[in-house]
């Protein structure tokens, strides 16, 4: 990655945004309180034992959202209990408990609309554009107009295409790609600037780009979508478009915000597949990092209020009213009709299929990783770059989709089918494209149509020869190598629709070939092959298989289901990760796994924390805060209580960052070194120290201190977290990352074991525990290739 690379070699972010270590009272108090002032130099004493004196945390502070590289930063989920808070939470009545719950049931119900309604507006648009596109394509080759006609469906392409690519350039590089990864990491707890951003929810790149014939879906995105409407909710409105609501002041905070988010991005696969228990499912088993019963009931509700708007919009359109959207747009394929009765001789070819999609699964994935890295060098040169890239997969796969059913033979409509073959409209299994009358392309079947529609054709049932090998093996081929170099260009592209599309089509190549000697449809086994590569690829079980089965209607299809499912994960798990763990990876996200690694039972805490470590007295000189705050970017400072606040030096808590920048724009200063909490206890609220929507609190450069205010003191016991977490320094580091991910923390401080060293050895962050950082401070535990 060319930015990563830059970012690691940029010594003047050596010392990242949360970045601590032990330190010795010498090296960061002096003896005398009052004369004691921070000083470039003392931030670069060495804080460690002599032989760790230089150890500091180089991993690096950025990441790639969407198409751009952003600074990361981590997420505040620990209830910070300071006195404001403590007096807040004591004077809350219960009406206002009562109207905390009231609101927060309110919010997911509102998300729920607004992710029902966004989804269905994405298919309206997109059903309503690709159908004109189509269409047109069409009238044009009825009048054996066929180079007009390929211009006509390459144009249509490419203006979609530069529309899609140009608001992820230069309006919303966040929108860019799935989104799955960001939601993902933002639930582990990174938070990025416009990762949820209002922007990425508001413009309409996933309906161009799905428009465009590209080989994506939008379900990715609209698990995006419904993140970012819940974030919206979460964090107030936005400011910068002027939509803003005070009664949100309960959710001023990441804990409440993760669990609206974790909502959203439910109600997001909801949507998309119109499939509620599977959009629980899949939060639960693949997005959320956190879970308790609590947010089971609002996941759900959320999700069955999604499925209530798609079902009313959808008797809506039946009337007629909505264009082309007809009763298609909103996936669904009703395989009930399939026979679901199955021999011992079933199961073999089912375990069969579950293997191969465990390949073409984990090969997928090694693909894709090897395209997101090499985009990303184009990428990075600009937004025209990512145009110009966009414009090319849009001619490559308008090449395909219209020249590849020129290679295919006609073939004659089967008598049975009386008028509906050949195909008339967009609709259908059996299109005429180039062919005499009575005659249909069936490879045009499945290019010359919606994704949607080419899952629909590839799931019927009833036709076993429908499809000709040549074209389903052409197919699978063409859809393969498309979704690998697709997914990463500046457009809003889910991976789930590519995916079921090639492993639909190598299921009904396997069903075809089997044909008398297995009971089973040749629709069945395209669901079979959808499933075995879904596993292969996404590494998901429980998700997956309810998905479907919500999908296809098809609850007697269970038990194979679930067994190629288990075999197809189980197989490509023994070559790499699924594909949304290898893109965080890549993408540089400092993720935090539910297990620690093998090698962290051999080291101790008090092994990886890193300097400088910088703390603060309870009353503290307004200049030494001031001064830590520019020198660095830690958000997090540990503050000792010395003589004459206590009899010896021990440890008060830890202050934040913001929390800090707020107390100095208050200017609640004294002359004299003296604790006033009572009198700041009335001066400010706890409201006043929330968590700030994106890009709206307090920053340095908004405070106006003067001369004389430098030399005077400000009390921060009363915004101090008396109690944060904190281990002993011996404890195995192993132990500390899984309580670290377990209690979704910001900030470990570390203490010492034995007596008479300075209260605190150090703070441990998430890239404390980050392999590229342990291993290179150890290299020998480095895993032998």
């Amino acid at each position: 990655m060319g930015e990563r690379e830059q970012v690691q070699n940029n010594t003047d972010i050596e010392i990242g945004a949360e970045r601590r270590g032990p330190s010795s009272s010498s090296s960061s108090r002096s003896a005398s309180p009052e004369s004691r002032k921070i000083t470039s130099s003392s931030l670069k004493e060495p804080l460690l034992l002599p032989h760790d004196a230089k150890r500091t945390n180089q991993t690096s502070q950025l990441a790639i959202i969407g198409a751009n590289v952003c600074p990361i930063e981590s997420l505040d989920y620990e209830i910070i209990e300071n006195d404001l808070f403590k007096q807040d939470w004591r004077s809350r009545t219960k009406n206002e408990i009562l109207q905390y719950v009231f609101f927060k049931w309110t919010l997911v119900l509102i998300i729920g609309l607004g992710t029902g309604f966004v989804a269905f507006f994405n298919n309206l648009a997109v059903e309503n554009i690709a159908g004109f596109k189509l269409l047109f394509t069409n009238s044009l080759m009825l009048k054996d107009k066929y180079f007009q006609a390929f211009a006509a469906y390459a144009g249509c392409n490419m203006v979609l295409a530069i529309a899609a690519a140009g608001l992820c350039a230069y309006i919303s590089p966040a929108a860019a790609g799935s989104g799955i990864p960001e939601v993902k990491a933002y639930l582990n707890g990174i938070d990025a600037h416009s990762i949820l951003a209002p922007s990425t929810l508001f413009i309409f790149g996933s309906i161009f780009g799905v428009a465009a014939g590209f080989v994506v879906g939008k379900e990715g995105p609209m698990v995006h979508t419904g993140a970012c409407i819940a974030s919206l909710l979460g964090q107030g409105g936005s400011h910068k478009y002027g939509l803003t609501w005070k009664w949100l002041r309960y959710f001023k905070n990441d804990l409440d915000r993760r669990d609206l988010i974790t909502c959203g991005a439910a109600a997001g696969v909801a949507a998309a597949f119109r499939a509620p228990v599977g959009g629980v499912l899949f939060a639960l088993e693949e997005i959320a990092s956190w879970w308790r019963s609590a947010l089971l009931w609002r996941t759900f509700f959320t999700t069955a209020v999604v499925a209530v708007v798609l079902r009313t919009f959808i008797v809506f359109c039946r009337g007629g009213q909505c264009g082309l959207f007809g009763e298609g747009g909103l996936i669904m394929f009703d395989v009930n009709s399939v026979n679901p009765t199955y021999r011992i001789a079933d199961l073999l070819a089912v375990i069969v299929l579950g293997m191969i999609g465990g390949i073409f699964g984990s090969l997928y994935n090694y693909l894709v990783d090897k395209v997101l890295r090499t985009y990303s060098i184009i990428n990075e040169r600009g937004p025209v770059f990512k145009i110009l890239l966009a414009i090319i997969i849009s001619l490559l796969t308008s090449c395909c989709s219209y020249g590849l059913p020129w290679l295919s033979k006609c073939i004659p409509c089967p008598a049975s089918l009386g008028d509906q073959c050949p195909t008339v409209g967009r609709y259908g299994n059996f299109k005429s494209f180039q062919c005499p009358p009575n005659h249909y392309n069936d490879l045009a079947s499945l290019f010359m149509t919606t994704n949607d529609d080419a899952i629909r054709n590839l799931f019927s049932s009833g036709f076993d020869k429908e499809f000709q090998l040549s074209t389903l093996i052409v197919f699978f081929a063409a859809i393969y190598c498309l979704g690998i170099i697709t997914y990463g260009i500046a457009v809003p592209s889910g991976l789930f629709i590519p995916v079921i599309l090639a492993g639909a089509s190598y299921g009904r190549l396997i069903g075809t070939l089997l044909g008398s000697l297995s009971d089973l449809d040749v629709g069945f086994f395209a669901l079979l092959g959808a499933a075995s590569f879904l596993g292969g690829t996404m590494r998901m079980t429980v998700s997956l298989c309810v998905i479907l089965l919500e999908l296809t209607n098809g609850l007697l299809m269970l038990p194979l289901v679930m067994l190629v499912l288990l075999i197809s994960k189980t197989v490509a798990d023994c070559f790499n990760k699924g594909v949304y763990d290898q893109i965080v990876e890549m993408k540089g996200f400092p993720f935090l796994e539910a297990h620690a690694e093998p090698y962290m039972r051999n080291l101790i805490a008090s092994d990886v924390v890193s300097g400088p470590l910088i703390t603060f007295s309870g009353v503290e000189k307004v200049a030494n805060i001031l001064y830590a705050l520019k020198t660095t970017k830690h958000n997090g400072f540990p503050v000792i209580d010395e003589p004459p606040f206590s009899d010896a030096p021990q440890l008060c808590g830890l202050v934040l960052r913001s929390h800090l920048l707020v107390l100095l724009k208050g200017k609640k200063f004294t002359k004299q070194r003296m604790s006033i909490g009572s009198n700041m206890l009335r001066t400010f609220n706890a409201q006043d120290f929330d968590k700030a929507g994106s890009g709206k609190g307090v920053k340095l450069e908004d405070l106006d201190i003067k001369e004389e205010e430098l030399e005077m003191y400000v009390d921060l016991h009363p915004i101090v977290n008396t109690s944060p977490y904190a281990v002993v320094e011996t404890m195995s580091l192993a132990k500390a990352a899984v309580l670290f991910r377990q209690l979704g923390l910001r900030h470990m401080l570390v203490t010492p074991r034995m007596p008479g060293r300075p209260p605190v050895v150090g703070i441990l962050t998430r890239h404390d525990f980050m392999s590229e950082h342990v291993l290179g401070l150890y290299p020998q535990f480095q895993p032998k290739k």
